[in-house]
Parts: C-alpha cells; structure tokens; sequence
C-alpha cells in the first residue's frame, strides 16, 4: 500500500523547538515500514490549528486525493486529534477521502471499519474536541489576566509601539508596550493632517495616504500607506492610553460584548482632545451620516441651502444646455407643484449673497465680539444647570456601580445560579456605565468656553483670516469655511436667512485652526436682522 504522512504541530513555537514533528515523523515512518507500506508523500502543518480547515497542506492533501490518478491508498496520523480537533469537520473530510478509496489510520488509535470502531473514533473525536475547548478556555483565561497586569499578550503590535520584555517568571517572559519614537511622530503627524492639514484645509483618509507615500514615508517593512491603515490608526484608542484585549472572537472575528473587554494601560500618543476630535470627524464623514457629495462635492452650500417654503434642500437643476444653474426646491422638482410651490436663484448669486453677507455682517471684528459676548452670558447662565446635569449624572454612575459590585461580589461568594442572566445583567449595567460616562463629559465640556480669554486683537485678526480664506480660489477650502459656521440657508421670497451656531466662532477663534469640515449640531444663535440678510432679486 501507499501512504501518506500528514504531521501537525498547533503553534510556530512548537515547530521553532523542532521536536514534535520529527518524533511524528520517526514513529509514523516505523509504522508504515512494519507493515510494509510504501511512504509516498509527507504533508507537514508547522503551526496550525486542529480546528481549522483552512490549512494548506490539509487542503493540498485533499486535492491530490480527489485528483484522480490515486496518488495514495492510505493517510497516516500519529492521532486522529493531528487530523482534526472538530467532530464535524473530522468526519466531513474522512468521508472525502473515502469516497476516493483512501483510508484514514491513526498509529495510536487503531478502530476497525465495523460500527463499533466507528463509534468508537466518534467518541475520541469528540474527546479530541472538548479537550481543545477546555485548553482553549484556560488559555484565554490565562490571556486575560496577563492583560489585566499590563502585560502584552503576543501578536503584531500598534503602530507606534513596541514591545519590550521587562520581566521573566519562570519560563515566560512578560513584554509591555513602549512608544516607538519614529512611528509615533507619524501618527501624530496622521491626526493633524486629518483634523487642520498641511495647508489649512483638512485632509481625508485616501489624501493622506497619498502625501505620506508621496514624501517617501512607507509602513512597517516598507509597506506603501494605503487608505485601510491610516483610518485603522485613527480609529485605535491605544493612542490615548485606552487598549483593549478580547474585543473579538478568534475563529468569527465578531465583536465581544464591552463586558468581556480587558483594557491594557498603554503610553500615550494622543491626547484625549485630539483624539475626539477625530472620532467626531470620522463619524459626520460616514456616508450613512452625510454623503461625500455634501462634503466633497463642488458645489459651496450643497447640505445647507433649504426651500423656506417647505424645509426641503435645495438641489442644482441646469438651464440653457448646461450654461447656467440654479439653487432650485428638490421637493417641487422630484414630487410636483402640488407639494410646494418652489423657488430658484442663480447658484452664483446665491453663492455670492452668503459671502458678501457672511464678510460684511459677521466676520467684521465689532461683530464677532458682540456675538462672543452674547454667547459668554448666556454661558454663565448656563454653567450652574451643567453643573446641576453632571452632578445627577455622577450619582447615577455611583449607583451603577454599586450594583456592578454587587454582582461581582455575589460571583466571588459563589451565590451566582444562573450565568446567562448574569451576563445580561452585567452587560447592561456596563452598557449603562458607558453611556453616563459620555454624558458627564459632555455636560463638562459645555460648563464653559473661555472665551474672556478672546481680546478685541485676536477677533480683528481672526475676522481678516477668515473673510480671505472666503475668497480662496480652492473650491473645496472656501466650502470648508462656509460649512464650519454657516448651518442653514433658507430661501424665501423676499429674502435669505443665513444662520449657524455662536460656538463655531469661539471653537474656531480659541484653537486657531482651520475649520474641520464638520456640520455644527448648535442651536442656530447669530441669526442676523432682516435688514442685514436682503437677498438679491432673482
């Protein structure tokens, strides 16, 4: 008879040390040559698991043996756990390969073909499997509480870092996360591109990848930047000294419950404004919460202009074969007279009506510091109900965590029945943590804006900055401004109401950056008097 070897180890350790696969090897060999079959073929898995069947030399054994040809009668395993540690998947590709004529022989663990030796490899397969669930609990297990000491647990780690070994118990050796000088610099260099630029106009994910694989940056071993691995840097918390462990299942690589997460201190990189900040971008630019054609799209107030009539947008419609267009009701052009009775204007007056009005009634240095003093009173006024928000919100968090402990407490007594429902339960407290936490941070972040701070000098130079960046030839820049402080546009009959949030000119004149393309969310609070926001005829 002819046979083949197929020889497995489960991880690259175990082949590093050299030493099982040889001793399969040697014995499996014996067992052939006692027996007087003739060796054939050797397929050799160094670190794979016995639970998957995406492996490449179980695959290619399985290809040569359906290939025709009967390259060999009989596959030898030192034991039927080196073949498959899944019951399913073990007799799923047995029965491939008998229908080829080929059996499958386990050196350790010989059964007959008769029902009771079918039964009884059954029962090792099953066997076979709970003992890799229960190995594969206690090592997670393991895993987890190696994370919870700080420690790094193996594996390619964040750009940015390095792991260094910084103890040894016993065999192991215990490895933390440090900053890597070089790549830190870039990833910091990667959030400023994203939230200011490099020229005063935010950048997006495939631009950035573009200017660092143009100015000769690359990835780890050379790799070019691609639009994948830097939105996989902005969105990584260990940045900001947040990284968690056990966030996903291995085999699914769907995401865990927040509850089984095990955060791990890491060195910070960015710091928490920063790294909001970019998480706020990130979210307004998904396409299911604004579409690219409102941010990217050319045309200046696409998202903002609105029918007064109606409060439906107003879209480009073109007229004289494409040589003029207009701002015109979306709703009266998609549904009909009957449903509003429209408007249009020349998109370039419209255009120019926003600027000329945004220049001459807002940005004017007068202007902006009654308009901040306004929004400082009422900031005033505001602080002790923020005050009074955060101070409920910090005593529903004591509660949740009361009852968090509680829970706990009742595990360690050992008075915990029902496990399920204990998952729920902590689940949901967890959930309800979180959700309290971002509201006590919110409510903190609106106490105050220090806008005394602001002198009549800086709103002078902040005023002049921004009417010329208005005025930009770059389309996309001049929208970025426009989209920072304008919110709405309405267009009614007599005359155009342009509105945005106070907080826009404060955020934008204390950080002194470039405005970060986002729509603000604020109540509309420097809506200018009828007299300063006539519209020009049509």
């Amino acid at each position: 008879m002819r046979a083949a070897l197929y020889l497995r180890v489960s991880t690259v350790r175990q082949a590093e040390k050299d030493l099982s696969i040889p001793d399969q090897r040697s014995q499996v060999a014996g067992h052939c040559q006692a027996r007087g079959w003739e060796v054939v073929g050797e397929y050799v898995e160094a670190g794979a698991s016995g639970t998957d069947e995406n492996r490449p030399q179980l695959q290619q054994l399985i290809a040569d043996a359906q290939g025709g040809g009967e390259p060999f009668d009989v596959v030898v395993v030192h034991s039927f756990s080196r073949f498959f540690r899944d019951a399913y998947q073990f007799e799923f590709h047995r029965r491939k390969l008998a229908k080829h004529g080929i059996q499958l022989v386990s050196i350790t663990q010989e059964t007959g073909d008769d029902p009771m030796g079918n039964m009884v490899r059954q029962i090792l397969n099953l066997f076979d499997e709970y003992q890799s669930k229960e190995n594969a609990k206690h090592v997670l297990r393991a895993m987890k509480e190696n994370a919870r000491q700080g420690f790094w647990n193996g594996g390619p780690t964040p750009y940015g870092y390095r792991s260094v070994a910084v103890e040894t118990r016993g065999d192991s050796v215990k490895k933390r996360l440090e900053v890597e000088p070089s790549e830190a610099e870039l990833v910091r260099l990667i959030y400023g591109m994203f939230r200011t630029g490099q020229s005063g106009t935010p950048m997006g994910i495939r631009a950035i990848a573009g200017s660092l694989n143009s100015k000769g940056y690359t990835y780890r071993r050379g790799r070019a930047w691609t639009s994948g691995l830097v939105h996989a840097i902005l969105r990584n918390g260990a940045y900001r000294a947040r990284h968690y462990f056990n966030t996903r299942c291995v085999k699914t690589r769907t995401r865990k419950d927040s509850s089984e997460w095990i955060e791990v201190a890491t060195p910070r990189i960015v710091e928490d404004e920063a790294f909001e900040a970019v998480q706020a971008l990130l979210e307004q630019r998904r396409p299911a919460v604004t579409p690219p054609r409102i941010v990217n799209g050319p045309t200046l107030l696409t998202g903002i202009a609105r029918c007064a009539s109606c409060g439906a947008g107003m879209t480009i419609r073109t007229g004289k074969g494409g040589r003029y267009r207009y701002y015109a009701c979306n709703r009266r052009m998609t549904e009909g007279a009957c449903r509003c009775k429209g408007r249009s204007i020349r998109m370039e007056t419209l255009d120019e009506a926003v600027l000329s009005k945004l220049e001459d009634r807002i940005f004017q240095p007068e202007r902006v510091q009654a308009l901040l003093g306004a929004l400082s009173e009422r900031l005033v006024r505001s602080a002790d109900d923020h005050k009074t928000q955060a101070r409920k919100l910090r005593s529903q968090l004591r509660d949740v965590d009361d009852k968090l402990a509680r829970l706990y407490d009742a595990v360690a007594e050992g008075t915990v029945e029902r496990t399920d429902a204990f998952k729920n339960s902590v689940s949901r407290h967890e959930r309800h943590r979180e959700e309290l936490m971002r509201l006590i941070a919110a409510a903190d972040r609106r106490r105050a804006l220090p806008v005394s701070e602001i002198t009549v000098k800086d709103c002078q130079r902040f005023a002049d900055a921004v009417r010329s960046k208005l005025r930009e030839p770059d389309g996309a820049l001049r929208k970025a401004y426009v989209r920072q402080f304008v919110e709405r546009v309405e267009l009614d009959d007599e005359e155009i109401r342009i509105s945005g949030p106070k907080a826009a000119l404060a955020g934008a004149l204390l950080h002194s950056g470039a405005p970060d393309r986002q729509v603000p969310s604020s109540v509309r609070e420097w809506w200018a008097h009828k007299d300063s926001n006539l519209g020009p005829a049509d």
